[in-house]
């Protein structure tokens, strides 16, 4: 036994690696010295019989044990009539499909299969955008779209079958949809599994196809629905109505119908969260005094006192009147952000009396900035 290898170095393994590291790198090896990619090559088809045997054994839990534990002796005690792969490895019962329908996106070589394509089939999803306004947004509001999408037939009832008629069963496939074709090769017996042309995977051949759908069981339609926007969607949220997308096949569900919400930007609010921003310009002489403001929200114009010698940029609060939460009755809150607007054009007159005002002590900022500015200057 001193001229086979060790298993694991045939993997390019080590002991202690986990099963599905054994199965990846069977793959590699498979797929460097398959003999469909080193045709001729006699030294690559000794090579990927090899990994096949030590993966034959390295896969198997029992059998890696006592491979670990006698080595080559513990699962081939007859090694040596027919060298590695002759008398351990004849490919019966071992999944090549799963193994090189993996490596070689399936039919490659002889491995791998078809897809059943004959069994119920959901229909597809259907997109749509719709635009609101952002009042919309916030309080919910019924829309109307038009669709266009496929749905059964009514005429055949979606078997695409002519009304008094039925599909046949394929006789080529037996109804599976599939062919297999057996081929024998290095490895023993193998398995090719294709989609039956003659009924493309279907199972069953409409002989009499429906006038209106031909064949398909579905026709293309357009309609239009009604749907409820909640109150409180934000801009790029997708609503899904189940079950109001493309009809299903053989049976199948019909997908979905996906609404994705677009709002319109607002001239006045912002958005954040739950939460409704605005920015409203005031008066010096508002600020200074303080005044009532007339406040615009989402459910018409409020009034707000503010204080005198309210500063720029300082933020009110107006609790609850925000957006509300989708499925709740509770609200985001408004923030108002007053900006003090300095006047311009002023006469000489106007300018005077702000000159004596500038002169007044009242400036406790500019008054603290001022002696930080005497100590910076010494």
């Amino acid at each position: 036994m001193a001229d086979k290898r060790d298993y694991y170095e045939v993997l390019g393994v080590n002991k202690d690696a986990s099963d599905d590291e054994i199965k990846k790198a069977f793959r590699r090896q498979s797929k460097k010295y398959h003999p469909d990619l080193n045709p001729g090559d006699k030294a690559a088809e000794e090579k990927f019989k090899e990994v096949n045997e030590a993966y034959q054994v390295l896969s198997d839990s029992d059998k890696k044990a006592r491979y670990d534990r006698f080595g080559h002796a513990g699962v081939d005690p007859n090694y040596g009539a027919g060298g590695p792969g002759g008398a351990g490895f004849n490919g019966a019962g071992f999944d090549f499909g799963d193994i090189f329908g993996d490596i070689f996106g399936g039919g490659f070589g002889g491995f791998g299969g078809g897809n059943r394509r004959n069994g119920p089939r959901r229909g597809n999803d259907v997109r749509q955008v719709v635009d609101i306004s952002f009042e919309e947004a916030a309080f919910g509001c019924t829309k109307k779209i038009n669709l266009t999408k496929q749905e059964k037939c009514d005429t055949c009832n979606g078997t695409g079958a002519k009304p008094g008629t039925s599909a046949q069963t394929c006789t080529h496939c037996n109804g599976t949809g599939q062919i297999q074709t057996q081929q024998r090769t290095i490895l023993g017996y193998m398995t090719n599994v294709t989609t039956c042309p003659h009924c493309k995977g279907e199972g069953k051949i409409i002989k009499e196809p429906c006038r209106d759908c031909r064949g398909t069981g579905k026709v293309r339609k357009s309609k239009t629905i009604e749907i409820n926007i909640p109150a409180g969607i934000d801009n790029g949220q997708t609503m899904q109505l189940s079950g109001q997308g493309e009809a299903g096949e053989r049976g199948g569900p019909s997908g979905d119908l996906l609404i994705t919400i677009r709002v319109r930007p607002h001239d006045i609010f912002k958005r954040e969260n739950n939460d409704v921003y605005i920015n409203m310009p005031i008066s010096f002489v508002q600020a200074a005094l303080g005044a009532t403001l007339t406040v615009p929200t989402l459910d018409g114009a409020v009034e707000y006192d503010i204080p005198e010698g309210t500063q720029s940029g300082t933020r009110f609060r107006l609790r609850g009147k925000g957006i509300p939460y989708i499925r709740s009755k509770n609200r985001g809150d408004q923030y108002v952000t007053v900006n003090v607007e300095v006047p311009k054009n002023l006469t000489a007159k106007q300018k005077e009396i702000l000159k004596e005002f500038d002169e007044d002590k009242n400036y406790k900022q500019k008054k603290s900035f001022a002696e930080k500015m005497k100590d910076f200057l010494k």
